[in-house]
Formats: C-alpha cells, structure tokens, sequence
C-alpha cells in the first residue's frame, strides 16, 4: 500500500478559507455518493448510476480556481460538480430520485443534472458527446466577449473518440477559452488505458494541435486548482484552450452494477492512500487550520445535509405525466408535439 504524500499537500500555500471549503466540499461529494450508492442498493435510485468516490479533487480545485460566470461541462458521471458549483444538493438528490423537485425536474436522473443558474451544463450520457458542445459554449463566450470560460470534462475512454480531436483542432484554430479536462481514472468503464490506447500519456494529445497540455496529480485538490487557474488565465487572455490530463482514480466500478473485477485489491489500497480529502485534511492539521475534532464536526454536518436530501427527495412527488411534453421545446406551445 502506497503510502507516500504529495509534497504540494504540506505546503502552507493557500489560506484556511481556501483549505476548509475544499474539506467541506469534497466531504459533501463523499458522503453524498456514499449515500447514492447504499439508495441503489435499496432500489430507490434505478437505471445507471456512476459514482465520484476518489476523483472529488477535479472539481474541488477547479471551483476555487475559476471565477463566476465560468460554465462548466461534463458527461454522466456529474453528482458531484453541481453540488461543487452551489446547485442544493436537495435538487440533486430528488433528481436521483426521479422526482419533479429534482434539479433536471425528475426527468433527467444520474446522468443528466443540469444547473443554468450555476452555470452547469450537464451531465450527458453519449461518451465525449459534451467536447464539442464544451467547445461551443467557449465561442458563445468569446461571440459575446465576456471573459468567461468553459472547463470541459471527460473520461480516459472519451479522447478516443473523432469528437474529440475535432473539438481539439477548432478549439486551437479559433482560441477558444476552453479548458479541455480528461479525468484519467484508468479504465474505460473496466478497460485499462494500456489496453486500448497506443497513447497513454494522454495530455500529449493535445500536442498534435500545438496545445498547451499537462499531466496533473489530481489526486491532490492544490495540484487541480493551480494547473486550472494557469489554463484560465491563458484561456481569459485570449491565448486560447489548454488540456489538462488530471490522473485520479474512482474507488467504486464505473457503475452500480460494475463489481470492478479487472483491478486488484492491491491497486485500490494503493490509491487509497493518496485520498483527496486525506490529503486536505492533512494539510488543515499540519498547518493548525481546525483540529480533529473540528473536522470531524465538519463531516458529521454534512452527513446530517445527506439525511436531508434523502427526506426530500423521499417527500418529493413522481412528475406529472403530463410534464413528458414539456421541457423538449423552448417555444412552450410547440403546434407539432402533440397530435
């Protein structure tokens, strides 16, 4: 069992409001996918459910490294960044939940939260279905001039797709301020990126474009906010996209129903000892920020958010049917979806 620390996680480098919102933060995604998967177990969450356990650090340090008004994309694995972002994790569980007070109005579920007040994008579930549209929000952003940009994330599987090289080369083409975010776990559902990719250094990708591209240890939340806040300074410049190739690991299998047989015992203790929020935790002791007991207030409080958002969720109702021909249009009396 590896049990080496990152050397940025003993570093005084960011102040205790920093370290304390990344402890809150990634203690909430943890203790509320912890609870996602014991409801699928008791079957009050159904059809496909990807849990975030272990990769939390991707979205913690990129919320404290971007501003607001930046937009925020990503595919069916995105529990965790509306809650990262702001959205009540109340909506988030009741969309779990099916239930029309969920953030999607019940008619999304896991894979498609959507949150435009948090400038969350979704939650898509075709693989590297959201690389272009990451790519097209960018240039709505820089068609209207704002210096807002858009962090678009993906799984190690997606950069084998065409989308992605294509989104890559208009990106570069037309400096678009877009941060490309592969979240490298590993495995491509249960296939390791050795057995499916010629390339496994897989921010050097981004080199056949000419684009700014690093490897970053986001196992550790310092190391996720410093590469993002670098690619956003270039991206708000007007120097166009960076990719960023944040290596993490998923402590469940790629779904519910994935008993992660492909991967050794060995591996996971490995990548256990280098957990996010042990690693924040550390970090908030070493430097005197809190102390254990503190923290472990701390974590209890958002257990107690969890019990919440299962209350609600379980208090919510289904949508009315009704609600299945509404939502497809923006126009709302669309002549043609009914007969």
């Amino acid at each position: 069992m590896a049990t080496k620390k990152s050397k940025t996680a003993n570093k005084k480098s960011f102040d205790k409001e920093t370290y304390m919102e990344w402890f809150r933060s990634m203690s909430l995604m943890r203790r509320f996918e912890e609870k996602a998967g014991q409801l699928y177990g008791q079957q009050k969450i159904s059809g496909f459910c990807h849990l975030y356990i272990g990769q939390e650090a991707c979205v913690a340090g990129a919320v404290s490294a971007l501003k607001k008004g930046d937009k925020y994309i990503t595919a069916y694995r995105d529990h965790a960044h509306p809650i990262g972002l702001g959205t009540d994790p109340k909506a988030v569980m009741a969309e779990l939940f099916g239930k029309e007070t969920g953030v999607s109005k019940g008619k999304g579920g896991s894979m498609h939260m959507f949150d435009k007040e948090n400038h969350f994008f979704g939650g898509h579930g075709i693989v590297g279905g959201q690389i272009p549209l990451g790519a097209g929000i960018a240039f709505s952003e820089q068609y209207k001039g704002t210096d807002n940009v858009c962090i678009t994330y993906m799984g190690d599987g997606a950069v084998r797709q065409g989308a992605f090289h294509e989104a890559l080369n208009m990106a570069m083409s037309m400096k678009l301020p877009v941060i490309f975010a592969i979240e490298n776990n590993g495995y491509a559902m249960g296939t390791s990126v050795k057995r499916t990719s010629n390339v496994t250094e897989l921010h050097t990708l981004g080199e056949a474009y000419d684009m700014p591209s690093k490897g970053v240890d986001a196992m550790n939340v310092e190391n996720v906010h410093n590469a993002v806040a670098e690619a956003a300074e270039r991206a708000r410049k007007g120097d166009g996209p960076t990719l960023l190739e944040f290596r993490t690991y998923r402590y469940k299998g790629h779904s519910m129903s994935d008993p992660a047989k492909y991967r050794t015992k060995e591996e996971l203790e490995e990548y256990k000892g280098k957990d996010p929020i042990e690693q924040a935790k550390e970090a908030i002791l070493k430097n005197k920020y809190a102390s254990e007991d503190e923290l472990k207030e701390i974590d209890n409080e958002q257990k107690e958010i969890v019990k919440e958002c299962v209350k609600f969720a379980e208090e919510s109702d289904f949508p009315h049917v009704d609600e299945v021909y509404r939502d497809v249009y923006a126009q709302e009396d669309y002549p043609f979806i009914v007969d």
